[in-house]
């Protein structure tokens, strides 16, 4: 196998996009959620994003990074070589960090292989008076107690209220954590053990920025202990 060595002076040298691009695929294959929201004036919102994680689970917290809302200069004592020059980072609004401001609550709803596309396509910038929803052609659901909308299609979906937003210094990146408040998963997906088998619901990963990916597990390993070799679990 060969192997190309690509140093920060190479990395920085790239085209903006060519960059990111590059950047994006480091992390490996992540998480494709639709984040949804809505607005004072009942406008919902829906936007794609690949960065949503794990936290805790007493309290159940995950958390999610957002990206800048405009260009600013980078804080003193970051990085030097921090780039605020990408296109992408120019002062632009963010409706769902917005609408997470404003509401409180949120809705996090897994991508499966069926709706892909129209995941995808939620990253244009339509105009604020135009739902994603609608434009994408998904479809809004609603369950009592929780005022944002999930997406019908999504076979695995939680709502959460806003417990931290905290800006990054170092990009200007926000991370927003929730608490998750309610769960609505397909029955078939969910082992004994608490296990949530997201593969048997098609949930979809990206990777980079604009590529899908649907999963083949490997195996489930048992609990790794210092005296007793892994062994794989039924499920």
């Amino acid at each position: 196998m060969a192997i190309k060595h690509f140093s920060s002076a190479d990395i920085n040298g790239f085209a903006d996009r060519q960059r990111a691009r590059f950047i994006n695929s480091l992390s490996g294959f992540k998480s494709a959620n639709l984040v949804a929201t809505i607005d004072e004036q009942g406008i919902t919102n829906l936007a794609m994003i690949s960065s949503v994680f794990h936290i805790g689970a007493s309290p159940a917290l995950v958390g999610m990074i957002i990206r800048p809302t405009a260009v600013q200069p980078p804080a003193k004592n970051t990085l030097k070589k921090a780039n605020i020059n990408d296109a992408d980072n120019k002062a632009v609004p963010r409706n769902t960090l917005a609408n997470i401001k404003r509401t409180g609550i949120y809705t996090i709803n897994h991508v499966s292989a069926d709706i892909y596309q129209q995941a995808h396509q939620t990253s244009a910038r339509y105009d604020d008076a135009i739902s994603e929803f609608d434009a994408v052609g998904l479809t809004e659901t609603y369950i009592d107690g929780v005022a944002a909308p999930f997406v019908q299609q999504s076979q695995l979906k939680f709502s959460l209220s806003v417990r931290e937003i905290t800006p990054l210094t170092i990009n200007n990146t926000i991370l927003v954590i929730g608490e998750v408040s309610h769960v609505l998963v397909d029955n078939i997906a969910v082992k004994d053990d608490g296990y949530i088998d997201i593969e048997s619901i098609n949930t979809a990963a990206v990777s980079g920025l604009d590529s899908y990916h649907t999963t083949t597990r490997l195996s489930r390993l048992s609990y790794a202990k210092v005296d007793r070799p892994v062994q794989a679990l039924d499920i």
